[in-house]
């Protein structure tokens, strides 16, 4: 008979192996705890302001190969827009001074060479040093090889490194920041560009993925949290769901693609990163701001990037833990008057809300990626999938896209 692969956890980790796999003839059932699929990267509808929005605000690149291909096989690439350039507007709260960096496609960058296109108050010369990054070793911090003081840092590398570590950069992983560096500004401006959905992330990267499933009758059941693996000492022989147990074949794979805190709770012994970082989105119910930008980047700011939809202003924090215990109330109003600062929009408070997300993602120190496991286990019918393996890159939409092709291929 067939064998099954069976994943456990539709986030984009399980519906990127479970699309892999479909397409090349597998059978594949997913199972998924909730009653949702996407995990951190779902939308939904809010009752409050009366309209769809995305639980985290996601920026992808057009370099996140990965994730290019899973909306390919989708047939929902058109669904991420961005400008046609590697362009990334700033506004700084500070000084009140707005700025567009402006990357040249092609590997050597020209761009640090025109005063008009690199970050104000720099020199071509600033940018060398960063070149260290690209071969940092996996115990350094960043703080440990590049200097943190200076325009530079304030106004690129501190905005780019925060929101792809998702840590204070300086105690964030080299290597990490090394390798984010390395796929996209060393590549040059073609892998970039910076792209967003349009109409949300659900309806970009997750809705598809259910659809393209559903007409290859690969099953997504939803709301069948997996309780136990009962395994020998080679093989995973059983799942256990609770209300009912499946008995699996002698050629039947389980990838795992759930968060570490529930995969080590399955996998006696697995290792994993126990310390995490939230991450902190707000969402307004107002038109943008005419000719303003799709991604605005802040400096000396509360908020840290602001993104503009249709009919809603949204914005993200990265590293917001800081922030958990703030009132909602209050934390709106700071993150609007930002806004409004930037953007020209009305100072009155908009309707809004408030999404936290106290584990969003592993903390990204030299430690806690040191504990990332690789997707073997010691049974040789379970795999690993999810941003928090040891995927090369920090806990980022590439990262576990890219987990779960490498599930699939390890399957086939």
């Amino acid at each position: 008979m067939a064998r099954t692969v069976h994943i456990i956890g539709a986030g984009l980790a399980g519906l990127s192996a479970a699309v892999e796999l479909t397409t090349r003839g597998e059978t594949v059932v997913v199972h998924e705890a909730t009653t949702f699929a996407g995990g951190r990267c779902r939308s939904y509808h809010d009752s409050i302001l009366g309209m769809t929005i995305d639980n985290g605000n996601h920026l992808l690149l057009s370099g996140n190969h990965a994730a290019m291909r899973y909306l390919e096989l989708l047939g929902a690439r058109d669904r991420l827009v961005g400008p046609p350039k590697a362009e990334f507007p700033f506004f700084d709260l500070g000084s009140n001074e707005h700025w567009t960096l402006r990357i040249n496609d092609g590997r050597i960058p020209w761009w640090i060479f025109n005063s008009g296109k690199r970050v104000p108050g720099t020199r071509a010369l600033d940018y060398i040093p960063v070149a260290r990054l690209l071969w940092a070793k996996r115990d350094r911090a960043v703080g440990e090889v590049i200097r943190f003081t200076g325009p530079l840092y304030e106004r690129l590398m501190r905005p780019l490194l925060l929101a792809a570590l998702n840590i204070e950069p300086s105690a964030g992983s080299a290597s990490l920041a090394g390798a984010i560096i390395r796929e996209t500004l060393a590549t040059g401006g073609q892998a970039c560009r910076p792209l967003v959905a349009r109409e949300g992330l659900g309806s970009a990267m997750i809705e598809p993925a259910l659809e393209f499933l559903r007409q290859r009758n690969s099953p997504v059941r939803l709301g069948h949290q997996l309780h136990r693996l009962r395994a020998s000492e080679t093989r995973v022989e059983e799942l256990n769901f609770g209300g009912d147990t499946v008995t699996l074949g002698d050629d039947d794979v389980v990838i795992l693609a759930v968060p570490p805190y529930a995969a080590t709770g399955l996998v006696p012994g697995l290792q994993a990163p126990t310390e995490f970082r939230a991450i902190i989105n707000a969402h307004f119910r107002i038109d943008p701001a005419p000719y303003q930008p799709a991604i605005l980047g802040l400096v000396n700011s509360t908020t840290e990037w602001v993104f503009a939809f249709a009919g809603r202003v949204s914005t993200t924090i990265s590293a917001g833990d800081r922030l958990l215990d703030t009132p909602r109330d209050a934390l709106a109003r700071t993150i609007w008057s930002e806004v409004a600062a930037a953007t020209g929009l009305p100072p009155d408070l908009p309707p809004w809300q408030i999404v936290r997300e106290r584990r969003a993602t592993f903390a990204a120190t030299p430690e806690q990626d040191a504990l990332r496991p690789g997707p073997n286990t010691r049974f040789s019918n379970l795999l690993l999938a999810g941003d928090w393996t040891n995927t090369g890159l920090p806990a980022t939409i590439e990262s576990a896209i890219r987990s779960g092709r490498r599930a699939a291929d390890l399957v086939a």
